[in-house]
């Protein structure tokens, strides 16, 4: 990396995702850090890495956030941070800008929740149509049931049901977004790579389902097809409005599944390693509503059983 004192912020930036970060996260993570580059030079087009002080990246933070939400200009921070503290190492900085920042954004919209109770669940499945072919209907349930990210369930082959062993094996996702059509690429991090125990019914019904299919060709996508997430999320909220149920996106049947397990005692370890988190941290942050529901219920039988103690 260049150490001319006279480079630009957006330039160090750039300099240093293409040393630390290309070729070495997925290219859809790597996407977001060209998007942060080009936000960086658009906010701080002549901002040098020697006049980079904390009122500077406040004002740069505040900017960002008159027209961002808070979790936006959380993660927009975050991408930047690591290198800032790199610089900070390698010389360009003599402080940290980046201490004690605060993250401000604009009123939260409305979103859909994350995610459902037991009774939506059952009503929301009970809804799908579950014929003699593969559908979406069949991708929902498995995600449900299994709490696979949107991507690694397009990327299941035959090959991947363990049937005798009532296991799905997770080594790969499929690159949906690419302009080409689609195609394998790797799993979000190496702990995503796993196997899902499934219960009896679900294995049952994909055993079906996927006999006579290509062994090492997905299931859920038609050969030379482009893929559109949105096809799969306007079919799941057309079930929740007929179920009478709130509108969860993909994404939130994955949280629902987590929350479901936790809240019927699995451990957090267990359920971590189930949605291939990379550590338990990720998991207590996403589900801290249902661990301090969850704690909240522990103290009352904590309280309960020392009172048969006297």
């Amino acid at each position: 990396m260049s150490q001319e004192k006279s480079l630009t912020f957006h330039a160090y930036y750039q300099q240093w995702m293409e040393l630390y970060k290309k070729d070495a996260v997925r290219q859809i993570t790597y996407d977001k850090y060209i998007q942060t580059q080009k936000t960086l030079k658009a906010l701080a087009p002549d901002l040098m890495m020697n006049q980079l002080t904390r009122q500077i990246y406040q004002t740069i933070l505040n900017e960002y956030a008159l027209t961002h939400e808070k979790q936006t200009v959380l993660d927009f921070h975050h991408q930047i941070r690591t290198a800032v503290l790199d610089a900070l190492e390698e010389g360009y900085l003599s402080v940290d800008p980046t201490r004690k920042v605060v993250i401000k954004g604009t009123i939260t919209q409305q979103h859909k929740v994350k995610f459902l109770n037991q009774q939506q669940l059952t009503k929301l499945l009970a809804q799908l149509n579950l014929g003699d072919e593969l559908n979406w209907d069949y991708f929902l349930l498995l995600i449900a049931k299994t709490g696979l990210r949107f991507s690694e369930a397009l990327a299941l082959t035959p090959n991947d049901f363990d049937l005798s062993r009532l296991t799905i094996a997770v080594n790969k996702t499929w690159d949906y977004k690419n302009a080409e059509g689609g195609g394998f690429s790797p799993t979000k991090n190496t702990a995503s790579v796993r196997k899902i125990p499934i219960d009896w019914q679900i294995a049952m019904q994909f055993a079906k389902m996927i006999d006579g299919k290509p062994k090492e060709w997905p299931i859920f996508v038609t050969p030379g097809k482009k893929i559109y997430n949105a096809t799969p999320n306007d079919r799941l909220e057309k079930y929740c409005r007929k179920a009478d149920i709130p509108e969860i996106s993909i994404h939130g049947l994955r949280h629902t599944h987590a929350s479901l397990l936790l809240y019927a005692g699995v451990s957090i370890g267990s359920v971590a390693r189930r949605l291939g988190h990379s550590n338990m941290n990720t998991t207590q942050r996403t589900y801290l509503h249902v661990i301090r529901e969850l704690e909240n219920a522990d103290t009352d039988k904590i309280m309960r059983y020392l009172t048969t103690l006297m």
